[in-house]
């Protein structure tokens, strides 16, 4: 086994645990962070510290934001009897690189997984349920990842939904199942918001 400093070992360690980066890829970071400039090293904690202590969920949706509400909910502009629900934060990015949708979100924080304890009390189904029963909403769409869990969640929504009256559609099948919306490209992800269907 080859010797390196403990807090190379430590910081490559803390790396690790972040998505997608491997034991390999934690120790090339570590080692990126030593080489470079300890002002630039200085830079980097502060924006880590910064997200932690600024940014928050809006109180409106849920999505990430630093001011409550966030900049979509507090929008004059916006639709506002229109919903899209996403699973994450990332999924409103993806809808908003498409400059075709201009409602309102809601951010459910994940989807239906029993088999990883997620049931319906750990997603922001009530806040959604509270938003609709508080406002003059005419459309929900739901854009889901479409896989089981999304398949599950959308199923759970619509029986959920569907007695209140509003228009329910969810967005068209133009993504590949098993993918994730943050990684679509905005024609396909604008295609599929176009095309969205009744559920």
């Amino acid at each position: 086994m080859m010797y390196t400093a403990e807090s190379i070992e430590d910081l490559a360690e803390k790396f690790s645990k972040l998505p997608g980066i491997g034991r390999k890829t934690a120790h090339r970071l570590a080692l990126y962070i030593l080489k470079i400039p300890r002002e630039e090293v200085v830079s980097l904690a502060k924006a880590l510290v910064n997200v932690k202590d600024k940014v928050r969920s809006c109180s409106q949706c849920s999505n990430i934001t630093e001011v409550d509400p966030c900049p979509v909910c507090s929008n004059p502009k916006r639709e506002r009897d229109l919903i899209c629900v996403v699973e994450d934060p990332s999924d409103v990015l993806a809808v908003e690189r498409t400059n075709d949708y201009h409602g309102l979100y809601h951010v459910l924080g994940g989807a239906l997984s029993p088999l990883d304890g997620i049931g319906p009390e750990e997603l922001k189904i009530k806040e959604l349920l509270q938003r609709i029963s508080q406002n003059n909403i005419a459309e929900i769409i739901l854009a889901l990842n479409p896989n089981v869990e999304g398949e599950a969640t959308i199923l759970y929504l619509s029986k959920l939904l569907k007695p209140l009256g509003i228009r329910l559609t969810r967005i068209a099948r133009g993504l590949p199942v098993g993918s994730d919306l943050e990684f679509a490209d905005e024609a396909t992800l604008s295609r599929a918001l176009e095309g969205r269907i009744a559920v």
